[in-house]
């Protein structure tokens, strides 16, 4: 164990019999951590998931304050401190046109969906955030909402 065998890159290999380190998964596998969304980035998903769309938090996680810390990291600049549209870059002139939440009819899947794939001149934070995350984000806003 003192020096291990070395092989060389892309050399045959006799752990499998295609003689291939590198396998491709077997069909039907989802990667680990990996949560599908059944709803598509149309229109139609997005009325699907505003309609049908369920958060699946606890009373625990509704009440946390995760969901206002990560609201203030990834959406504050653009939609402000109360969601009413007006965030630094809106003030800069950086973006314009960012709705207020008092304007739009939103539900917790409609908001999820948004955050999942973007809209309009919002991307999608699918990368920065995890399912949960993005679950809790949208709970922060509906919260912002009544209170406008």
């Amino acid at each position: 164990m003192y020096e291990s065998v070395g092989y060389e890159t892309y050399s045959e290999s006799s752990a499998f019999a295609n003689g291939k380190e590198g396998q491709l998964p077997a069909t039907g596998t989802i990667n680990r951590g990996f949560e599908p969304y059944d709803y598509e980035n149309t229109p139609e998903g997005y009325d699907l998931a505003k309609a049908n769309l369920k958060s699946p938090l606890d009373s625990i996680d509704r009440g946390s304050d995760k969901g206002k810390e990560l609201f203030e990291i990834y959406c504050i600049s653009c939609h402000g401190a109360a969601g009413d549209g007006k965030g630094k870059l809106v003030e800069r002139e950086k973006f314009l046109g960012v709705p207020s939440y008092k304007d739009r009819v939103i539900t917790e899947g409609s908001v999820f969906h948004v955050v999942t794939y973007g809209l309009n001149a919002m991307g999608s934070h699918a990368n920065q955030l995890s399912v949960h995350e993005r679950w809790l984000v949208a709970d922060y806003v509906l919260k912002l909402k009544s209170q406008l």
